[in-house]
C-alpha cells in the first residue's frame, strides 16, 4: 500500500502507511432504521462565476453522487445544510437542486427523498414579522410539495431573529404544519451548526426549548413523521425521544454519537439523517445490513471507526464539516477537484486535511489508496508542503 509523508498536529512532517479499504455488505432495503444521508452539492470549477453569490452547480456530478447514495440503499436529505444552504445555496438554487434530485429518483426503484423548506429567502432583520416568517415558510413548502417532494422543516433564522417568545414558535409552526399535505421532518439546528440560531424554540436553555417543541409535536402530531435534532448531545436526544408522541420517530443528527443512538436501548432507538452518512455511506450501509440480521456486534464494527473522523469533521468551527465531507468526496473519485461553493474548501487547515485522511484510512474508507495518496498529494503541494 501507499505510503504518504504528512504534516502532524505539532507542526512536523511524518510518513503515514495507509491501509486496504474495507469491504462493506450490501443490503436491500428495508433496514430496521430510516437513514437518509444529508448530500453535499458539487460545484463546476470551470464556469465563469462568483462562487460565493452565484455558484454554478454541476448537476450531473451532483445528480450521480445521489444515485451512488440511493445505491447504497440510503435516502438523500435534499438542499439541507450539507448542500451549503445558506452558507452559498440560496432558495433559487436549493429548488433547482431538489428538482434535479427528484426527477432523478424517479428513475430508482425504491429510492426515498425528503427536502429542506425553510425561510432562507427572507432575510433577518428588524422589519420581519412572524407573518412575514408564516409567509416565507408556506411558500417553500408549497414549493416543494409542489414538485411532489416530502418536507424536511428547517429551522428559520428570520423565526429566530423575530420572535418574542416560544409563543410565536407555536403560533408559526402551527400555522405551517396545518397546511403541508404530508407529515414533515422538523429540523431542530443547534447553534454550534449555525450561531444565528442560538436561542430556537424561545430559550437559550435547550431543555426549555425542548419543552416547547415537544408541545408543538404534540399537537401537531398527524403532521410530523419525525424530529431531527442536531445539538451533539447524546443524553438531550435520548430525553426528547421518550418523550416523543407514539408513531413520531426521533431522526439522530448527532454526528458525534449516531453510533449508539441508532443501536439504541432497552426503551428505543433513533433513526438517522446525517451530513456525516455522506462521506461514510458504504459502511452505513453494511452497518444497516448486519442489523437486519440483529448482528449488533458487526454494526459497532463497522460504525466505531467512524466516529472519531466523523468528529473530527464536525470539530469547531462545527459549521464547516462540509469542507472535509467535500474533500472526502474528492479522494473517493465522486468529483475530479476539491472546489466548494463560497470557496469553502479553504475553511480548514493542511493539518486539518491531513489527520482526516489518517482518521479515513483508519475507518477503511478511503476506497482507492492510491489515488487518495495522489490527489492528498496535490493538495499537500498548493500548502507548500513537498
Amino acid at each position: 500500500m501507499p505510503t504518504i509523508t504528512l504534516p502532524t498536529n505539532e507542526g512536523t512532517l511524518a510518513p503515514f502507511a495507509t491501509s486496504a479499504p474495507r469491504q462493506f455488505a450490501h443490503a436491500v432495503p428495508p433496514f430496521p432504521r430510516v437513514a437518509y444521508a444529508a448530500a453535499h452539492v458539487v460545484i463546476d470549477p470551470l464556469a465563469e462565476q462568483d462562487p460565493w453569490v452565484a455558484p454554478v452547480i454541476d448537476w450531473e456530478r451532483t445528480v450521480a453522487f445521489r444515485r451512488y447514495l440511493w445505491s447504497l440503499g440510503l435516502g438523500v436529505a435534499e438542499a439541507m445544510d450539507t448542500a451549503q444552504r445558506g452558507m452559498g445555496l440560496d432558495w433559487k438554487g436549493a429548488k433547482a437542486l431538489i428538482r434535479h434530485s427528484l426527477d432523478a429518483m424517479r428513475d430508482v426503484p425504491g429510492a426515498t427523498m425528503a427536502s429542506g423548506a425553510g425561510t432562507d429567502h427572507l432575510d433577518p432583520g428588524p422589519d420581519v414579522t412572524i407573518d412575514d416568517v408564516i409567509r416565507a415558510y408556506e411558500e417553500q413548502c408549497e414549493a416543494v410539495e409542489a414538485m411532489g417532494g416530502r418536507i424536511i422543516l428547517m429551522a428559520s433564522r428570520a423565526l429566530a431573529r423575530a420572535a418574542r417568545s416560544p409563543a410565536d414558535y407555536e403560533r408559526v409552526y402551527a400555522r405551517v404544519l396545518s397546511g403541508v399535505r404530508q407529515p414533515v421532518i422538523i429540523h431542530w439546528l443547534g447553534e454550534m451548526f449555525d450561531p444565528a440560531l442560538d436561542g430556537y424554540w424561545g430559550s437559550h436553555d435547550h431543555m426549555a426549548a425542548m419543552d416547547t417543541a415537544l408541545a408543538v409535536i404534540r399537537d401537531h402530531a398527524d403532521k410530523v413523521d419525525g424530529v431531527k435534532i442536531s445539538l451533539l448531545d447524546d443524553t438531550k436526544e435520548v430525553a426528547m425521544r421518550r418523550r416523543l408522541p407514539r408513531g413520531v420517530r426521533m431522526y439522530t443528527g448527532d454526528d458525534f454519537n449516531y453510533a449508539t443512538m441508532i443501536a439504541g436501548d432497552g426503551q428505543g432507538h433513533s433513526d438517522a439523517l446525517l451530513g456525516i452518512f455522506d462521506p461514510i455511506a458504504p459502511a452505513v450501509g453494511g452497518a444497516l445490513a448486519a442489523l437486519q440480521h440483529d448482528d449488533l456486534a458487526t454494526f459497532h464494527d463497522i460504525l466505531a471507526p467512524t466516529v472519531p473522523l466523523s468528529r473530527h469533521i464536525f470539530q469547531v468551527p462545527t459549521r464547516f464539516y462540509k469542507t472535509g465531507v467535500v474533500f472526502m468526496a474528492w479522494l473517493n473519485g465522486h468529483q475530479d477537484h476539491f472546489v466548494m461553493v463560497g470557496g469553502q474548501q479553504s475553511a480548514r487547515s493542511i493539518q486539518h486535511f491531513a489527520e482526516l485522511f489518517r482518521r479515513a484510512d483508519a475507518a477503511g474508507l478511503l476506497a482507492d489508496p492510491d489515488r487518495a495518496v495522489s490527489r492528498m498529494r496535490s493538495l499537500l503541494a498548493v500548502h507548500g508542503v513537498a
